[in-house]
């Protein structure tokens, strides 16, 4: 039964972002809503950090991690095949249309139509993983102030790597290696 929850959970997922990695987020939360003892936001944010610095694509390794946290490394399996089916399905069937519609001018709308909504999804979920990266909400409902609501060293750790890897030219890699040092030498 857990294997069909997985599938299915994540056939929506793979059926309805669009956009990519990013584009997974807003339904990665909302399934930590409904099945909170598959994964906790901090497994989310882990989950996005160790995603970004593995190969593969984003989305994928979120599955993978997830199915094999819930049903072991069969669950891995379902929950990743959940994922990208969708995908397979849907761009074997776009490609067979394409190629006789190319040129048409509803096509070229529909593809309009969907930039937007990618970027909508996507800045949903930069804005989440900002929120849970940068903000300590459960420390400010303890306290009430309003400093302790910000983590003022994740703050200042993303604004050193924002600016370096706008003008430093090195592999995105380095930057990935650099954050992990800090956050073991200065226990984040």
């Amino acid at each position: 039964m857990i294997f069909i929850k997985l599938f299915f959970e994540y056939f929506k997922i793979g059926l309805f972002s669009i956009g990519g990695g990013l584009a997974t987020l807003p339904f990665i939360y909302e399934l930590q809503v409904k099945y909170p003892d598959w994964l906790s936001t901090a497994d989310i944010t882990n989950m996005i950090a160790v995603s970004e610095s593995t190969p593969g694509p984003m989305g994928v390794n979120m599955a993978t991690y997830v199915g094999n946290m819930v049903g072991g490394l069969p669950g891995g399996i379902v929950a990743t095949l959940g994922l990208v089916s969708p995908s397979i399905i849907v761009i074997a069937i776009v490609a067979h249309f394409l190629r006789k519609f190319k040129d048409s001018p509803i096509v070229e709308a529909v593809m309009s139509g969907l930039r937007p909504a990618s970027l909508a999804l996507v800045c949903v979920a930069t804005v989440s993983v900002a929120r849970a990266a940068i903000l300590r909400t459960e420390l400010y409902e303890q306290t009430g102030v309003l400093l302790d609501l910000f983590d003022i060293r994740h703050i200042i750790l993303a604004i050193i790597l924002f600016v370096a890897m706008r003008k430093i030219d090195i592999h995105p890699i380095w930057y990935i290696v650099i954050a992990a040092v800090v956050g073991i030498v200065f226990k984040f």
